[in-house]
C-alpha cells in the first residue's frame, strides 16, 4: 500500500511540475508575443507566438486539455506551419552560412519558432496518462533556457549593437 502512496505522489508532484512548467512557457510566449508589436510583421508573428501562449495556458489550469480535439486540432495546426518557416528560415541560415543566428533577425524568428514546435510536441498527448520524469525534466530544461537566454541578451547590452531598432525597443 505504501508503494502504491509514493507512486500517486510522484505522479502529482510530477504533474504540478509540468503544470508550472506549462504557465511559465505560457507567460514566455505571451512576453515574446508582446515585444513583437514594433515588429515590421507584427501580425504574423503575434499570432506565431500567441497561440502556443494560449495552448500553454489551457494545460496549465487542465492537462488533460491536450486530448481534446479542439486543441489537438489548433496545436497541430501550428505546429504544421510552423515547422514549414522553421524548414525555410532553416534553409536561408545555412545557405547564407550565418553562425551567430542570434545576431540575425532570421536566426532568432527560426529559434523562437522552433521553441513552439518542440514544446507543442512535448505537450502533444501529455493528458493521455500522468506525465512521466523525463517529460518532466525535459520541460524544466527547456522552460529555464528562454528566461535565461532572454536575461543574459537584456544584462549584456553589446550583444544587441547590431540588432534592428525595432528589436530593441519594446523592452
Amino acid at each position: 500500500m505504501g508503494g502504491v502512496r509514493k507512486e500517486k505522489n510522484t505522479k502529482s508532484w510530477l504533474s504540478q511540475i509540468w503544470q508550472v512548467c506549462n504557465v511559465f512557457m505560457s507567460l514566455f510566449f505571451a512576453l515574446a508575443t508582446y515585444v513583437q508589436i514594433n515588429d515590421p510583421d507584427a501580425g504574423l508573428w503575434m499570432v506565431g507566438y500567441g497561440v502556443p501562449a494560449v495552448l500553454c495556458a489551457f494545460i496549465g489550469l487542465n492537462p488533460h486539455v491536450t486530448e481534446t480535439l479542439p486543441w489537438r486540432r489548433v496545436a497541430d495546426l501550428h505546429v504544421m506551419i510552423s515547422g514549414a518557416v522553421v524548414a525555410m528560415l532553416g534553409w536561408r541560415l545555412n545557405k547564407e552560412r550565418i553562425t551567430e543566428i542570434f545576431h540575425q533577425e532570421e536566426g532568432r524568428e527560426f529559434s523562437g519558432l522552433m521553441l513552439t514546435v518542440a514544446w507543442l510536441l512535448l505537450c502533444r498527448h501529455s493528458g493521455r496518462a500522468p506525465v512521466g520524469m523525463l517529460r518532466v525534466s525535459t520541460a524544466a530544461a527547456i522552460t529555464v533556457f528562454p528566461f535565461v537566454a532572454w536575461l543574459y541578451y537584456y544584462i549584456n547590452e553589446e550583444l544587441r549593437l547590431n540588432w534592428p531598432s525595432h528589436c530593441k525597443t519594446a523592452i
